[in-house]
């Protein structure tokens, strides 16, 4: 759905992007992760088309967006990290208003108004004033600012920032709604244990630089070299040793408390094998899941250098 080319921004001697080349698939939740000042917002900013590129190329759709710069902008739904809300209109107001600048009829106003304050649960404040809302439910309504014109794109610039937990949850929930509806979504933020939670792909970037873009179970792998397995079954521990013992490309299994750990070098048929190798063994298996690194600990790897 997303992808850029070689996409550069300079300002002056700085360098704030250099040559991003950029996918995201379409209808995935993409975390964009990196540290302060390692061009997140610049990137986001680009492709919503509120910055003009040094140089290269963004791809929406398949068509390249300088070509028809205005329809490109109706694909896309912003959220920035620092937002302005008009604080003496309504909330319904402040909605009609946006929906307004992009001329939607009377009708589909008042429609779309009602939709989105019931998708972002804010029905019950609809005559209250913006500035009576809380911040979390001021995110909320600029998520459906985000929304009005019902984008294919959301880009989501820490829309988590300054939330409490229960204003945290409330926000991942609404957002993997978007995800199941078949929006495309990106998703910059600070808060990896949040992204690691909603997101199937992300990227990261450091000092202008993307250092990894693609699933979070690749990245594992990339990380390990293998495959990471969690296994827990009602058979007894020396029955499951045995069997492991006998499948090729194990690396360990170490018996604990919340299951056995494996590492299997290989292909996902070798982990499908695996699989069907226990079963034939009778094995009793409760669960048997391929597990993930915590993502800081990852982000900390990558950003260090310690992965090509």
């Amino acid at each position: 759905m997303i992808k850029t080319v070689q996409l550069t921004k300079k300002y002056g001697r700085l360098t704030a992007l250099d040559s991003l080349d950029l996918q995201v698939e379409k209808g995935s939740l993409f975390g964009f992760i990196g540290p302060n000042g390692a061009g997140k917002t610049t990137t986001l900013r680009l492709l919503a088309g509120l910055l003009e590129p040094s140089s290269g190329q963004i791809w929406f759709d398949g068509q390249e967006i300088s070509h028809d710069p205005d329809q490109a902008r109706w694909q896309i739904g912003y959220m920035p990290d620092f937002f302005g809300v008009y604080e003496d209109m309504k909330v319904w107001e402040y909605l009609d208003f946006f929906a307004r600048c992009y001329h939607l009829s009377p009708d589909r106003r008042r429609r779309v108004v009602d939709e989105l304050l019931e998708l972002v649960d804010l029905t019950h404040k609809r005559d209250a004033w913006v500035e009576s809302l809380s911040r979390g439910m001021r995110q909320r309504l600029c998520l459906a600012h985000a929304l009005v014109h019902d984008p294919h794109i959301l880009l989501l610039d820490e829309p988590a920032s300054g939330l409490d937990p229960r204003a945290r949850i409330e926000m991942r929930e609404l957002l993997k709604e978007l995800s199941s509806l078949g929006k495309t979504i990106i998703i910059s933020s600070h808060i990896l244990t949040e992204l690691a939670e909603m997101c199937d792909h992300i990227g990261v970037i450091e000092k202008g630089r993307l250092l990894y873009n693609g699933p979070v179970q690749r990245l594992n792998r990339q990380l390990h070299g293998q495959h990471q397995i969690r296994l827990r079954a009602l058979s007894p521990d020396d029955a499951i040793e045995t069997a492991l013992k006998s499948y090729p490309g194990i690396t360990d299994a170490l018996p604990g408390k919340n299951g056995w750990e494996i590492g299997l070098i290989g292909d996902d048929d070798s982990l499908a094998g695996l699989l069907t190798h226990l079963v034939n063994h009778a094995v009793r298996i409760t669960h048997f899941s391929e597990t993930t690194s915590n993502l800081e600990s990852v982000f900390m790897q990558i950003t260090t250098g310690d992965v090509e």
